[in-house]
Order: structure tokens, then sequence, then C-alpha cells
């Protein structure tokens, strides 16, 4: 018996589709958030955005970047 080759997104879908009637809408998509699930240092990110700058510089970066921003209201 021959299968037919598909490609990426073929795979994809008819992988979330299986998921779905499997497991139901939430649990799949409960499946594939555990799947992406990482650690993530906080500190490491804060240090790379932040390091070398005082709390006023950074506060004063805020302020400028609250006030360009249009009102959503």
């Amino acid at each position: 018996m021959k299968t037919k080759a598909i490609n990426d997104t073929e795979v994809r879908l008819n992988g979330i589709y299986a998921l779905n009637k499997a497991l139901g809408t939430t649990a799949a998509l409960r499946f594939l958030t555990l799947l992406h699930r990482e650690a993530t240092d906080y500190v490491k990110i804060s240090e790379r955005l932040y390091g070398g700058q005082t709390i006023g510089e950074i506060f004063d970066r805020a302020k400028r970047h609250w006030k360009s921003k249009p009102s959503a209201i």
C-alpha cells in the first residue's frame, strides 16, 4: 500500500484534527500548550533589557513611551 506524501502544513492540520477528535478542543489545546512550556529566566531577560541603566532612566523612557501613545479612550 502506497501512502501519499503530504506537506508540513497538512501534517499539522491532520495532527490538530486528530487531537481534537481524540481529546476534545480544550484538552487538545492544553496538550499543545504543554509541549511549548519552557522555563524562562526573567533575571537574565531583565539584565539584557535594562543592564547598565538606572531606575530613573528606565522610568523616564517608559514615561516618554507612554506619553507618545494615543489614548485608547
